[in-house]
């Protein structure tokens, strides 16, 4: 044990206190001065891990398959009633749709419509949450020179999931539509009425200051196209009212359980397309 002189130890008592200063405010320089750094290993990490959540994902969606398949068989009956109904209404509007289809493409020709081009897209495989800064957003397996840039829409055959937040050089990040952070301009299609979607950190974003009527319930809920972000007439959901009177949107897209989305590259700087050619049937690009 090493003794000190009552001088050599009342030195040292004054010295603690600006020594912790410094080391703090060191500290604090190195955290803005390494931001950019730990963002930048976030993405290595991201672009590591996609593979290896990709190969884990696959026997994993086939245990939850199958887990799917034998609890289905308990619903079977009532399963193949609600179909039976289902598909009478779909017979119905299926020659509603087309009576529809056929004027619609009459007033084309007489308006000599020109259709926007199809936007260029890429299908990706959703391998993971992505974890980080955000509480709602999924990570997904890109492959090798690919065109995914920051700003993109991720959509599922139903609707928007998110838009790309980070990207790497073999994985992208897609902050979802249920994320705290997710603002979206949106337009109430029956009413017609402007209002903004505010993600919740749970299963349903929150409509807020919606311009004229009310939303009403189960009324459509789509992209508005202010602001940029997004084209406009994109669908998002439909609207739902909680116990307390609050309006909800439920996602049209199938947020709980993704496995492959479309990241669409919309020309934003020129007119946007329709949400017809928003929702490709199959790879492109």
């Amino acid at each position: 044990m090493i003794r000190l002189s009552i001088q050599a130890r009342q030195a040292l008592a004054k010295l603690t206190l600006p020594v912790l200063f410094v080391l703090s405010f060191s500290l604090v320089l190195l955290g803005k001065v390494d931001s950019m750094l730990a963002e930048r290993a976030r993405i290595s990490l991201g672009d590591v891990l996609a593979p290896v959540y990709g190969a884990l994902s696959i026997p994993a969606a086939k245990i939850r398959g199958v887990i799917n398949d034998v609890s289905d068989l308990w619903t079977l009956q009532a399963e193949n009633e609600r179909l039976r109904a289902e598909n009478d209404q779909l017979r119905q509007w299926q020659s509603v749709a087309l009576a529809l289809e056929t004027e619609n493409e009459r007033l084309k020709a007489n308006l000599n419509w020109v259709p926007a081009p199809a936007p260029s897209f890429i299908t990706a495989r959703v391998v993971g949450d992505a974890g980080g800064v955000y509480a709602r957003a999924a990570l997904v397996s890109l492959g090798p020179n690919h065109f995914v840039r920051k700003g993109m829409i991720a959509l599922d055959e139903r609707g928007v999931v998110g838009r790309v937040i980070d990207v790497g050089s073999r994985s992208a990040r897609i902050l979802l539509i249920t994320d705290i952070n997710s603002r979206i301009p949106v337009l109430l299609e029956r009413s017609r009425s402007h209002a903004i979607m505010v993600g919740t950190n749970g299963p349903r974003p929150h409509l807020l200051y919606w311009s004229d009527a009310v939303p009403q319930e189960g009324e459509r809920v789509v992209t508005s196209g202010e602001g940029g972000a997004l084209p406009p007439d994109l669908p998002l959901g439909t609207v739902r009212y909680t116990a307390d009177h609050v309006p909800e949107v439920a996602p049209d897209a199938l947020l709980d359980r993704l496995e492959l989305v479309r990241i669409v590259d919309f020309d934003l700087t020129n007119q946007a397309p329709s949400a017809g050619a928003a929702l490709p049937a199959g790879h492109h690009g």
